[in-house]
């Protein structure tokens, strides 16, 4: 099987763009475009971290209610956005878990802090908890463990398999990842304003009823994932049993506020035809 619909990127104003479809068992429903290609994740960085920070917490390096980043912080309030640590700088806004206060500079504290706990580089913690493990050997990350990532389709696939279908962690573990951290909190989702509330897991965010949004009008309130700034994605939808992902070389902006919602209808339409 091969899905029509991921053809759809062919029509997107940008120069370059893959985009993949994989199920649960890790079968490859469809890929289109340059898939070995390496891009800039941008925050589509963060739900790699996160899964490394979550193996970290299984091997008993960091608890996730142990403290971490400003004063009454936790791993799982840096890794829910809850921290109250400011988008870009390390100054805190809010007392934690008040507001969801999206935070490049919350996972920066928590790779420092998993930095500390293993004596491990981050980059080098990644590579060995989760893209070695995966088979991920076009992915790296040499900086910042929120938005430093680079990687191609082929792998975010293999890692969108693992997260539908975990082997590295407990299911329970990764559950946690997709289920609603701090419910009811409010804040600004970058690029489509305030949401009340603005869900979120662990290191994913979490569609519910969130709009606008960037997935689909189709797509379950279950769907949970993460796009970047550099025009990339990743959603995973419980309810279809598939994950699509999506890299360009153009940075997000209104081109993808307006196709990327049509584009996954079509994807999660293709894919219900095909049952």
């Amino acid at each position: 099987m091969s899905l029509q619909s991921l053809a759809l990127i062919e029509n997107w104003p940008v120069s370059t763009a893959a985009a993949g479809v994989v199920r649960a068992d890790g079968t490859v429903l469809g890929v289109h475009g340059p898939a070995d290609r390496p891009f800039p994740l941008a925050s589509v960085t963060k739900p790699l971290a996160a899964y490394a920070a979550l193996v970290a917490y299984e091997e008993g390096a960091i608890e996730l209610d142990e403290p971490a980043g400003p004063a009454g912080s936790t791993v799982r309030h840096l890794l829910a956005h809850t921290s109250g640590l400011a988008f870009d700088e390390h100054r805190v806004t809010a007392p934690p878990g008040e507001r969801r206060l999206y935070s490049n500079a919350g996972f920066e504290q928590l790779g420092d802090h998993i930095v500390k706990a293993t004596d491990i580089p981050f980059g080098e913690y990644l590579r060995q908890a989760v893209l070695e493990p995966l088979g991920m050997t076009s992915t790296r990350l040499d900086g910042s463990p929120a938005k430093d990532g680079v990687s191609t389709v082929a792998d975010l696939l293999r890692f969108a398999a693992e997260v539908q279908a975990p082997r590295l962690l407990d299911p329970r573990t990764a559950a946690q990842a997709m289920t609603v951290q701090y419910p009811g909190t409010k804040g600004v989702l970058p690029g489509y304003g305030h949401q009340n509330p603005n869900d979120w897991g662990l290191g994913f965010e979490i569609r519910d009823s969130k709009s606008p949004h960037w997935t689909g009008g189709s797509s379950s309130p279950r769907t949970f994932g993460h796009f970047g700034q550099s025009g990339t994605f990743l959603w995973i939808d419980p309810d279809a049993g598939v994950a699509c992902a999506a890299l360009t070389d153009r940075d997000f902006g209104p081109w993808a506020v307006e196709v990327w919602p049509a584009f996954t209808d079509a994807v999660l339409a293709e894919v219900r035809r095909a049952g």
